[in-house]
């Protein structure tokens, strides 16, 4: 068993954990402008304070959104997402968006209307050059076009950002895309390496890295220097996931998570890009999702791995994560109420095949290690406290592991479940008094289909 603390960049509040206590205040004194022969001073300095705040940039956080798994998608299904969004704190989605795809349209129709209406939430496209094929510029014109103009398009700059995944044999459409729709353009080029996307960065006005999982035996991510770095003054989007684990059709590897959703927003709480992008919201099909389970948009193939297996809790403690990332850890708001999350695989990973899954991806290159070994029998847990606190993680009965979160705010720990099988009961408790409680399903070798399943079971409390 583990516990993780964060080290804190010189200046910063945090300790040992994401979020110190307490709610800081800053005040700021101002002239109440009552008399007539200061107004019009008043009012040209009100002017030039809003003309300054629209050159600022705030830091925004937003969800990878796959468009072409809401085929089935309603109206109602969109209010949906966006409201559990926007409740956890997020921004906006990205909408990736694949050519040829009969709903498209209709779908990218319901977003915007939905996001419209709600208010408080962003929008923008992100153009897949990989599920489908590549895109055809002047369709790519057109879509940009068709919904620049809604009130809920993310704008940075003043102009309509506009993403990718992926597309570098189409790196020259740009410069007459740009020019016809006036769009802020951050592609993912990550298979250009920070390097190779130098070398192009003319073309782009940022870049969005999908190189956002450690490779085994790594870790943590280490690109994201390299990638601010070939950037210089320009915007960096940085990807923040939960997990990663997929078997279809010419794809079936995991990378190492069971510390990554929250290893992640310590390195974006520490490096500070400008724009945080979460990988994913509804990716059923690499096991990385954080929003609702809709069966219609799981792939063919993956049900056997996402059926019955949330991820919702994940979205928990995004308001605290989030607030620590955009005021740059130096103020963070009051607890309000204390909670839990766990997550964990149901199966040991000997207890069944391995499904021929790897530890890193033989198709990118990486060298690779049994599933076993990247992604260990391991329970993730993490606790957010108003003041120290103790845990308690007990499989099926059996022995009590006992832990202790020393810091107010969240506390991370791993803990080895070593082929124990049966249900998971969690406690905290303070001064013998119990605060939270919660019972996760049980640890089981029975197995759909006889594989392991390497995606991750996610609950909680509070």
């Amino acid at each position: 068993m583990s516990s993780f603390s964060y080290l804190k960049p010189a200046g910063l509040l945090l300790t040992s954990s994401i979020i110190d206590p307490g709610l800081y205040y800053f005040w700021f004194p101002f002239s109440p402008c009552t008399a007539v022969m200061f107004f019009a001073h008043c009012l040209a300095v009100a002017m030039l304070a809003v003309a300054g705040a629209m050159q600022t940039h705030a830091k925004a956080v937003f969800a990878h959104f796959i468009v072409g798994n809401s085929a089935s998608s309603t109206p109602a299904d969109w209010n949906d997402d966006i409201n559990k969004a926007k409740a956890a704190g997020i921004d906006g989605f990205a909408l990736n968006i694949a050519p040829g795809v009969s709903y498209t349209n209709t779908q990218l129709t319901n977003a915007y209307q939905a996001a419209n209406a709600i208010g408080g939430f962003s929008l923008f496209l992100s153009f897949d050059y990989l599920a489908t094929g590549p895109w055809v510029a002047s369709d790519v014109i057109n879509t940009i076009e068709t919904y620049a103009g809604n009130p809920s398009q993310y704008r940075y700059n003043n102009q309509p950002l506009v993403s990718t995944f992926e597309g570098t044999n189409n790196i020259g459409d740009w410069p007459n895309i740009k020019a016809a729709t006036g769009c802020f353009f951050v592609p993912d080029w990550t298979s250009l390496g920070p390097a190779g996307f130098q070398n192009q960065a003319g073309t782009a006005d940022g870049a969005f890295s999908w190189d956002a999982w450690p490779q085994y035996p790594n870790a943590e991510v280490q690109s994201d220097e390299a990638w601010r770095s070939a950037l210089g003054s320009k915007p960096y989007m940085m990807g923040v996931p939960p997990w990663f684990y997929t078997n279809l059709p010419g794809k079936n590897w995991l990378w190492p998570s069971n510390d990554l959703w929250y290893n992640r927003w310590q390195q974006a709480i520490q490096y500070q890009p400008e724009l945080v992008e979460i990988i994913s919201w509804n990716d059923y099909g690499e096991s990385h999702y954080i929003g609702p389970i809709r069966s219609p948009g799981i792939p063919s193939g993956a049900a056997r791995y996402v059926d019955n297996m949330p991820h919702d809790d994940w979205r928990a403690f995004l308001p605290f994560y989030i607030a620590a990332y955009k005021n740059g850890n130096t103020s963070v708001p009051a607890i309000p109420s204390e909670k839990l999350i766990y997550y964990y695989r149901l199966n040991p990973a000997t207890s069944c095949s391995d499904g021929g899954t790897t530890g890193n991806s033989a198709p990118d290159g990486q060298t690779t290690y049994p599933a076993a070994q990247a992604e260990p029998d391991v329970i993730g847990l993490d606790v957010v406290v108003q003041s120290p606190a103790d845990v308690q993680v007990q499989i099926r009965g059996g022995v009590t592991t006992s832990l202790r979160a020393t810091n107010a705010g969240i506390n991370h720990f791993d803990v080895p479940f070593n082929g124990q099988l049966g249900v998971v009961a969690f406690s905290v408790s303070r001064n013998g008094q119990g605060v939270l409680g919660s019972t996760g399903p049980a640890i089981t070798t029975n197995c759909v289909d006889g594989l392991v399943n390497w995606n991750v079971y996610v609950g909680g409390s509070g």
